[in-house]
């Protein structure tokens, strides 16, 4: 059996298309099984039905046209129940139900076992015969462990699109259907898809001799030259449509253009004796690889980037100029891979939305969607591109969801969603300048968390009382080296002088875990509970001092710093820390700097240091808790991996008691207490929070209007009665339940949606 099984799996892995490899299952399986029939219905969750898509033994004009309501049947129940279920005569059944299509009235015997990939069914595998009887443990045992490894292959299928290809050729009727990705900029979008395609494929490039090697290097700087020509009438178009620190991202394209290691690498390429476009793309392929195999999102989205850049320049050494899409008057831009030239090339106020089916909330083409205000999608890998082009598509960049061919109903609901935002970015407006007070008179400080140069001024249009985090590894992490003191210093100085006199907690070096350096690598088994944070720079005083110094000399006359330490998981590491902070104040105020002290805090992210609160504030300042990293040390899950992230939860009962104990702790000791991450930025948390009395909440820059405005139209003592209620709730979907019923009762639902 074990035998077998290895042979049907390597068969349908080598198949050549997503329909062989189904056929080739079921007929498989049914010689394996001796079995009269074998058939796969797997599950359109879009219109709840399972879809025949493979058979041997049942009617063959039947697939893709015989589909099974969800709770109907022995389909269904197989797929409610999530096991197996071995039947001698299934016609007996009460949920037998007869399909007339399918032409299995002569077949009595029946096992059906759930196709399941993390925790989803994914479908449901059945075989038949004629000869009432039940199937054998061993016949059972083998199906259901062949259904385990298939799924892994079903669950590719519908990542890559091929399931969604195979149930839009099955309907005969106009579905709307949906996909789902990461939010990249909130709102609402509606309008027609244009698709775009990437002008060349640098892949597929092959390796030629050049014949000659001087004229192959003036094509390739005339091209390097083209494409610096063409980024710079982009960048003047959108220029007026963005703040001066947004631009850099263009700037960062040229720079890449305009310094000449990539135009030598692909030079020396050449001189090896490879055409400009073999070389080009081996030259790419080096960066691209190196940026990939970084654990770093932030980096591996710079990959992108290079790509971009290099499918431009291949386009002209191949004289390929593509077609301009024709552009609607709400274009939904859609993409495989999607670059922040691309959105720039749409022509203004035709851009609607954005859906791209790589990257992530931390692209290049997401910070710059933030900055227009387009409502965006990224990482929507299950999206069929070719079957958007012209099709009506709603983003909704809050819920990272993708509506295609909207029913007439849906669609109006999304225009009054769409209206109703229109009204509250007007209310918002109207109050961004004021501070977040209860109608009871509670005040509640709003802070920023930002981290690169093209937040900064969308950071202060939203109003905020100041920086409640930066990150300062995102300056490191966009080197090759670390960065020098005086570079430091003026990044750090360009921050702190575009928001005096409000105070900025800028946050020390946090690399290791997710966040490792390209030129300072981490290799660890387990780097999330390993060399990270804190213990970095302890174990690194020179990097640490040099950040201190550079924090230290750009806070002269400003004094608006405050100095925040992450991953404190011990008071000796607070008492080392201060010790050194002490010693760099002292060398900066030698060299003639007249700087103050900066007030220092820690991060509460792990649960010792939810333990340990009160002995971490009596040693400093103010504490702040970051809600993602402690959710995810509280819970052990990673929200990153596929297969838990539905456990990720900040609002989880024992998440929200460890949040008590430290608001608790910090000011029995007369300490400032705040809070960082998406859990601040949650209209709906954002008043379990006040009720704890947080004394300020930071959060990303599009969610501090809606905060502001939902404690501005609630009381403290409506919010601490709700903490009372949730507190004795065993689950979060209960709570998130509770919050959601609260805030539509208030009056406050069209904030319901801002918060996820």
């Amino acid at each position: 059996m074990l035998t077998m099984l290895r042979h049907i799996i390597q068969e349908v892995s080598s198949a050549q298309d997503f329909s062989e490899a189904l056929n080739i299952m079921v007929r498989r399986i049914a010689n394996a099984l001796a079995t009269e029939a074998c058939s796969a219905f797997l599950l359109d969750r879009h219109n709840g039905e399972y879809v025949l898509v493979a058979t041997q033994g049942l009617n063959p004009k039947g697939v893709g046209k015989i589909r099974v309501p969800i709770d109907k049947g022995l389909i269904g129940l197989v797929g409610e129940r999530e096991e197996p279920i071995n039947l001698d005569d299934a016609t007996k059944h009460p949920r037998f139900l007869h399909v007339a299509e399918a032409k299995e009235e002569a077949y009595h015997a029946f096992l059906g076992t759930p196709l399941i990939y993390h925790r989803q069914v994914l479908g449901v595998l059945i075989v038949q015969q004629r000869e009432p009887r039940k199937y054998d443990e061993s016949e059972e045992a083998f199906l259901v462990t062949l259904a385990t490894q298939l799924a892994a292959i079903i669950a590719h299928a519908e990542a890559t699109g091929e399931l969604a290809t195979l149930f839009e050729k099955s309907q005969t009727k106009k579905h709307e259907l949906v996909y789902s990705g990461v939010p990249g900029s909130p709102g609402i979008g509606m309008g027609a898809g244009v698709v775009i395609y990437a002008p060349s494929d640098l892949d597929t490039v092959p390796d030629h001799e050049p014949e000659d090697i001087d004229a192959e290097i003036e094509m390739l700087h005339a091209s390097f030259a083209a494409v610096r020509e063409d980024l710079r009438l982009l960048a003047e178009r959108l220029y007026p449509l963005l703040a001066e620190d947004e631009r850099a991202l263009f700037e960062a394209y040229q720079r890449i253009l305009e310094t000449s290691e990539l135009a030598k690498e692909v030079e020396d390429g050449i001189r090896a004796g490879n055409w400009a476009p073999g070389a080009l793309s081996k030259a790419i392929d080096v960066h691209v690889r190196r940026l990939e195999g970084l654990d770093n999102e932030y980096m591996r989205e710079r990959a992108e980037d290079i790509k971009d850049l290099g499918r431009r320049i291949l386009a002209y050494l191949l004289k390929n100029d593509r077609a301009a899409p024709q552009y609607r008057e709400k274009t939904i831009l859609i993409g495989e891979t999607l670059a922040p030239t691309d959105l720039a090339e749409v022509p203004e106020g035709c851009l609607a939305g954005v859906i791209s089916a790589k990257g992530s909330g931390n692209s290049h083409v997401a910070i710059l969607a933030r900055a227009m205000k387009v409502p965006t999608v990224m990482g929507v890998s299950d999206i069929p591109l070719q079957v958007l082009q012209g099709k009506e598509v709603i983003v909704d960049g809050y819920y990272g969801q993708i509506h295609v061919s909207p029913s007439p109903s849906l669609r109006e609901e999304f225009e009054r969603l769409l209206a109703e935002e229109l009204k509250l970015d007007e209310e918002l407006d109207a109050i961004r300048d004021l501070p977040a007070v209860t109608e009871d008179n509670h005040h509640i400080a709003l802070m920023v968390n930002t981290g690169l140069g093209a937040d900064i001024s969308m950071a202060l249009q939203a109003g905020p009382e100041g920086v409640g985090l930066y990150r300062t590894e995102i300056p490191f992490l966009m080197r090759d080296r670390f960065p020098s003191t005086e570079e430091q210093r003026i990044i750090y100085r360009q921050l702190l002088a575009s928001f005096a006199p409000r105070p900025v907690i800028i946050r020390t070096l946090d690399v290791g875990g997710d966040k490792p350096l390209p030129y300072f690598p981490i290799k660890e088994d387990n780097p999330f509970l390993g060399w990270r944070g804190i213990r970095i720079t302890l174990d690194h005083p020179e990097i640490f001092l040099a950040q201190l110094r550079a924090m230290l000399r750009a806070s002269e006359g400003l004094n608006n710093m405050r100095v925040m330490l992450p991953m404190v998981t011990d008071v000796q590491e607070v008492d080392e820390a201060l010790r050194l902070l002490r010693k760099a104040y002292t060398e900066v105020r030698d060299e003639g700097y007249d700087v103050e002290m900066p007030q220092i805090g820690v991060m509460i992210e792990v649960p010792s240091a939810v333990y340990q609160a009160r002995a971490l504030a009596k040693r400093v300042d103010f504490l702040s808790v970051g809600s993602n990293d402690l959710t995810q040390y509280i819970l052990a899950v990673d929200r990153n991996n596929p297969r838990v992230a539905n456990l990720y939860d900040s609002l989880h009962p024992a998440v929200l008691r460890a949040l008590m104990q430290v608001v608790d702790n910090g000011h029995q000791e007369g300490k400032h207490v705040s809070i960082c991450g998406e859990m601040a930025g949650d209209p709906a948390s954002a008043l379990l929070l006040l009720a704890m009395e947080f004394d300020s909440l930071s959060m990303n820059a599009s969610s501090v209007g809606r905060v502001r405005w939902a404690i501005r139209h609630f009381t403290k003592k409506k919010a601490a009665k709700l903490l009372h209620e949730v507190l004795s709730m065993e689950s979060a979907v209960m709570i998130r339940c509770h919050l959601e019923l609260a805030l539509e009762r208030a009056g406050l639902g069209n904030l319901i949606r801002a918060g996820r």
